[in-house]
């Protein structure tokens, strides 16, 4: 993610802005989350930072974030030796990915002094640490011990000491001009990576963009730039520059044709083709939720749902095992006509054979060709014993086949509902989603009910969709709410949509008496379906999921089958490519 030293420098500008104000919260959401409300000229401002190795980030949020109902040890550190702090200033050392925020606040002995959070940025390596006046570490969000790393320890009681830095040069201390010849006279590697290797704090997608500036979508290195490209290379690294003055800069957001946020940065970005939507949001920290909102909330849910998850994985993979082992049970079955028949030719040769004989030779009259077989026999069993005993096998194996596809039958719905409940877990996108999930997975025995908590019906409602014809589409968001939508509240004539042998959503488009569904919202419920299935997450550009529709009448529900599952004959297929932004366009409430 392109949030570099740069972007980190417009971050401190707006958190600078707000300098003089007191803190009137602090919460912690996540264990490497913390949340400061500031109070300051008249309004209350929450200050985010994440030492989240997926998401590091500092900024400003308007985001309602669920706090646990116990704060956690670190939280509570911060609110003895932070509490109702004053911010002085957040200060950053050239454009490296450190931040720190200081705080006049007072200490036991009711001295004022200076307090601070250092914010590291830095992917897995990232971190909150919290240090006195004296830079000795009070604690951090991630301590870190020698085991850990042999180069630097982070651990209470210790001094704070900056990652070691980069020999790069920074355009907030040296004029662009000297940043190009340096540039020009580093290593002849292709032009982004050579501004890469000596700028600080541009990140892979600035240095592209000022290699598009300079010489197009076409590939070079330093050594190739003619004299009017290197005097563009200067100007370019001049517009940076500027950008990061106080006040200056463009908050940038692209999102790509399926409507996704793909990248940001304080420069007003021209690399991206046609098709990308570039919007600027009102401030650096606007344009930082708008980027991660969705990418936060799925982050929080899998860690939510990392240890459901994994647990009906097991399950999964257990059955998968079993539902193997009993194939080859069922294959080696296959061979129990052999028994029926050497007990036929065992019982015609009675009169060859005698107790004690180990092996039968005889004519096989069940060949065409009539050749001898050699049939094992039980020493210990007279000849008519040991005729019944392949008569017996013949019969066992019959059994065990008949048991054995039933069993196979059974697993094989069980795992595709399990597979159902995964593909649901991962599409949750809400605490009311996860829970109308545990309750399901709780009515069909795969959880237990926690009993100290309160006992209540989890009230989720189905997303609510309004075609471009004026059609309610509904779409269910757990396999329960499938069956509801499907079986109790459809009408006859009502659409039913569902991807193709894809683990997905039911989709309803209500008629309400019309006798034609207009081409236009059958597509847009089709779309709706594609986007709410397993598929539909992460699609590749371009992609077709097929979905298939038809009539509610035409769809039924086996007798004890799970929930969600139905089959259906009569149907016809569309294919419609996932499009979030056009779902959520048609999106009620």
């Amino acid at each position: 993610m392109p949030f570099d030293g740069g972007f980190l420098h417009k971050i401190s500008q707006e958190i600078n802005a707000l300098a003089g104000a007191r803190i009137d919260k602090i919460s912690q959401p996540g264990r490497e989350l913390v949340l400061l409300t500031l109070r300051g000229s008249g309004q209350n401002r929450r200050l985010l930072l994440s030492a989240d190795a997926t998401a590091p980030k500092v900024h400003f949020t308007t985001q309602a974030l669920e706090n646990p109902k116990a704060a956690p040890m670190f939280c509570m550190l911060l609110r003895k030796h932070l509490g109702s702090g004053r911010l002085i200033a957040a200060r950053q050392q050239g454009l490296d990915r450190v931040l720190r925020i200081v705080f006049e606040t007072v200490n036991d002995l009711g001295d004022k002094v200076e307090t601070s959070l250092i914010c590291e940025i830095m992917g897995r390596h990232s971190n909150i640490i919290l240090v006195d006046q004296s830079d000795k570490i009070i604690d951090a969000a991630k301590r870190v011990d020698f085991v850990t790393s042999e180069v630097r320890q982070v651990l209470p009681g210790m001094t704070y000491t900056p990652p070691p830095a980069q020999s790069k040069k920074s355009l907030l201390t040296i004029p662009p001009h000297q940043l190009a010849a340096a540039i020009l006279a580093g290593r002849d590697i292709p032009l982004p990576k050579a501004i890469l290797e000596q700028g600080e704090g541009l990140s892979p997608l600035v240095c592209r963009e000022i290699s598009a500036f300079v010489c197009g979508p076409a590939d070079a290195v330093p050594s190739s730039l003619t004299p009017d490209q290197q005097e563009r290379l200067t100007f370019y690294l001049k517009v940076v520059a500027t950008a990061l003055e106080e006040g200056c800069g463009t908050p940038t957001l692209v999102r790509d044709p399926q409507g996704r946020w793909v990248d940001f940065s304080y420069l007003d970005l021209r690399q991206f083709p046609p098709d990308y939507q570039v919007q600027h949001p009102e401030s650096y920290s606007a344009l930082l939720d708008l980027f991660y909102e969705g990418k936060d909330q799925r982050e929080r849910m899998r860690q939510k749902t990392a240890q459901l998850h994994k647990s009906l994985c097991t399950l999964r993979d257990r059955l998968t095992r079993k539902l193997a082992a009993q194939g080859q049970e069922l294959l080696d079955t296959a061979g129990r006509q052999r028994y029926k028949e050497w007990g036929d030719i065992i019982s015609a040769n009675l009169y060859r054979m005698e107790r004690g004989d180990r092996v039968l030779r005889a004519q096989n009259f069940f060949s065409s060709q009539g050749e001898e077989v050699e049939i094992p026999l039980d020493a210990t069993l007279s000849p008519a014993k040991n005729a019944q005993r392949y008569y017996g096998e013949y019969r066992k194996a019959a059994t065990a086949e008949g048991k054995l596809r039933e069993l196979i039958a059974k697993g094989e719905q069980e795992r595709t509902y399990l597979e159902s409940a995964i593909a649901e877990l991962e599409r949750a996108g809400s605490e009311e989603e996860l829970a109308g999930i545990r309750e399901e997975l709780i009515s069909q025995g795969y959880l237990r009910r926690d009993q100290r908590q309160k006992q209540r019906a989890v009230k989720l409602q189905p997303l609510r969709y309004r075609s471009s014809d004026g059609f309610l589409i509904l779409c269910g968001r757990n396999n329960l709410q499938n069956d509801q939508l499907t079986l109790r509240e459809a009408r006859n004539y009502d659409l039913w949509l569902h991807t193709q042998k894809i683990h997905g959503a039911h989709v309803i488009v209500f008629t309400e008496g019309a006798r034609e569904i207009p081409d236009r919202t059958v597509e847009e419920a089709a779309v709706i379906a594609a986007c709410n299935s397993s598929a539909g997450t992460g699609a590749a550009a371009g992609a077709k999921i097929p979905v298939d529709y038809t009539l509610v009448r035409n769809v039924k529900k086996p007798g004890g089958a799970k929930p969600g599952m139905v089959i259906y004959e009569t149907y016809q297929t569309a294919m419609v490519e996932p499009d979030r932004r056009r779902i959520e366009a048609l999106r009620e409430g």
